[in-house]
């Protein structure tokens, strides 16, 4: 997803209603998608590592599937200035009053709220720290249809040099997922300089669970894709943080 602007018309790949399904509380990770040059490199390499199979391509993105289930989507970038990023969705029953709330709370909305064709209301906004992340209003498209489960989506970790102003903007923001009544959150913040370099960014980092870590790695060497920070714990299971063969960051979990 692009730091320093994105265009509205971004393609994006969400999952199908298939049937009916509780909404999440606001807040809540619902969706992730990888920006990328090469989208037919990205299904070689996500394919063998995770298993993923994908879905015809449509307006420059693919979706993922595992089991049939989608669990993530591969975006064409269209833009060479743009990251090579994976970004993490938070989901809003309504994304222009969550614009606002970004904007109050002191964040930034890159790309104003607006339709992904008939699937729902995607908006790219930024933290006041600078992470980047997108919140999605789903209409025919709710979300992941598996997570927690090796291969896909298990946590979006916050890394930022100053926590104590992380947790209050997004304990506002995402209030509802973080304490409310059914709160199971997916979602942590870190400080940065208790991983990456002091010149790093602060981000969003997408975690996919993995039963095996090690065995994770190397698959990850084999195809191309570097390992960027070896694995440690957290108090969430144990990660490695690694790229794929065009740069995209993101982290294997083992709980």
């Amino acid at each position: 997803m692009a730091e320093n602007g994105a265009s509205d018309k971004r393609a994006s790949a969400g999952p199908e209603r298939t049937s009916a399904r509780p909404e999440p509380p606001e807040g809540t990770p619902c969706w992730v998608d990888a920006q990328l040059p090469d989208v037919e490199a990205g299904k070689r390499f996500y394919g063998e590592l995770f298993g993923w199979t994908f879905d015809e391509p449509e307006e420059g993105a693919v979706r993922a599937r595992l089991d049939g289930e989608p669990v993530a989507a591969l975006v064409r970038k269209t833009d060479g200035r743009m990251p090579t990023v994976w970004t993490v969705y938070f989901h809003t029953p309504d994304a222009v009053a969550q614009a606002g709330r970004v904007r109050a709370g002191g964040g930034q909305i890159v790309t104003p709220p607006h339709p992904v064709g008939d699937q729902g209301i995607s908006a790219l906004a930024a933290g006041p720290d600078g992470a980047v992340f997108a919140l999605w209003q789903p209409d025919r498209h709710p979300g992941f249809g598996r997570r927690h489960e090796p291969g896909t989506f298990a946590w979006a970790e916050l890394y930022t040099r100053d926590t104590e102003a992380a947790n209050a903007f997004y304990g506002d923001l995402l209030h509802d997922a973080l304490f409310g009544p059914d709160a199971d959150p997916d979602f942590g913040r870190a400080p940065l300089a208790g991983v990456f370099p002091a010149e790093m960014p602060p981000h969003f980092l997408v975690h996919f669970l993995t039963e095996d870590v090690e065995a994770a790695l190397g698959a990850v060497a084999r195809l191309g894709g570097r390992v960027r920070v070896p694995p440690f714990e957290t108090s969430y299971g144990g990660v490695a943080v690694v790229s794929d063969g065009q740069g995209a960051s993101f982290a294997l979990l083992q709980r």
